[in-house]
Formats: C-alpha cells, sequence, structure tokens
C-alpha cells in the first residue's frame, strides 16, 4: 500500500516529529511505500489564489504534486498539534488548497455544492494523531473536541474515507520520558493496526 504522512510541527526536536518518525518506521517495516511531507520542512505555501478555487481552476506545480500524492494514496495518516482548537495555519492551508473539487470530492451534474458531496479519495484509511495541552474533560465538555469534528466529519468522510480513527496525546507539556515512549508504542500499535504486513494486509482484502 501507498500510504500518506503528512506532518505538521515547526520544531523538529517536536514530539510531533517523534511521532511521525515512528510511523515512518513501522510502516517501512510492514512493507508499504511512504510518501512523507513536512510542511514546515517544504515551506508549503498556505496560501490560497482566488484562481485555485474553482474544480477547474488554476493551480501550480506545488499544488499538482501535493494533489498527485493525495489521489495516489491508500491510506493517511496526518499529524499536528492542538493550536486553538485547530490545526496549525499551515496544515489549514494545505486542507484548502489540496482538498480539491475533482481530486477529493465532486458534486452530482447541475448541483451548485449545496447537495451532498461524492467522494473521491483512494484512501479508506485515515489515521490522525495529536498533541494537546489541554486535558480530556476539559477538551471534551468546554470545547466539543473541535478536531474530531474536522477530520471525522468535515474532510474525512466528506472524501469519501471510509474508516477513520484518531489518537491524541496529553498532556504534552509535563510528560516525561517513559510517558512519550509509551505513546510512541501506541502510535507504532496503531499504525500496524490500520497498515499491517502486506502479507496480512492481501489475506484481508481476500476475506
Amino acid at each position: 500500500m501507498k500510504i500518506l504522512v503528512i506532518l505538521a510541527h515547526p520544531d523538529r526536536q517536536s514530539f510531533n516529529h517523534a511521532i511521525a518518525n515512528e510511523c515512518k518506521q513501522k510502516l517501512a517495516e510492514n512493507g508499504h511505500k511512504i510518501i512523507f511531507r513536512d510542511l514546515y520542512e517544504d515551506r508549503f505555501d498556505p496560501l490560497i489564489t482566488s484562481k485555485e478555487i474553482p474544480k477547474n481552476g488554476t493551480i501550480n506545480d506545488l499544488v499538482e504534486r501535493h494533489c498527485d500524492d493525495l489521489v495516489q494514496s491508500d491510506g493517511i495518516i496526518i499529524i499536528h498539534p492542538n493550536w486553538w482548537g485547530q490545526p496549525p495555519a499551515i496544515l489549514k492551508g494545505w486542507i484548502d488548497r489540496i482538498i480539491r473539487p475533482g481530486i477529493a470530492y465532486e458534486f452530482n451534474d447541475g448541483d451548485d455544492g449545496e447537495g451532498i458531496p461524492i467522494g473521491l479519495l483512494k484512501a479508506k484509511i485515515g489515521l490522525v494523531f495529536n498533541t494537546s495541552n489541554t486535558n480530556a474533560d476539559r477538551e471534551n465538555k468546554i470545547f466539543g473536541d473541535p478536531l474530531e469534528t474536522i477530520w471525522k466529519n468535515c474532510i474525512f468522510k466528506f472524501c469519501g474515507v471510509e474508516v477513520f480513527d484518531r489518537k491524541m496525546f496529553r498532556i504534552v507539556v509535563t510528560s516525561d520520558l517513559e510517558q512519550r515512549q509509551q505513546w510512541l508504542k501506541e502510535t507504532r500499535e496503531l499504525v500496524d493496526k490500520y497498515f499491517p504486513e502486506n502479507k496480512k494486509n492481501d489475506m484481508m482484502l481476500k476475506m
């Protein structure tokens, strides 16, 4: 399988980078092909232009490459911190520019966008790993867990990704080495669950 891994954190020493490394390592061990994009390292431009917005709008080579990554992927892994209940701006810009009509979704002929979208993505599994410094009770009761809604309903389900799972690691700022090692173990286990060894995956497809 070809798995797209998107990382959005500006600090190379961050725990988000550690999560991304664990994902890549486990995917490689399981025999998958990895498309890895570190948006900050790549200096991805998050600013969408008016010419890009229409389905047949003009897109540059950067956007085209990222769209190709998305279209070719059998699975998607997103890694980012929880900033104000949202992804970092660079990742929001990636969503704006890459989750495009005609690439990730479309509407029936004659539908101006008011109806139910048709998901176009080949990928049927989407995983999201988040980090946070907000406790779970406050996140759910006060803020309503906005990242769950964004990724599960507003993006993956919208684009036809049938299987979704998300792992939030908290509270990062007070965590110690032992806790972080446990979180990385959970990362590997989750990746292994959804993207097992190719032989196992082939057997699952035949059943």
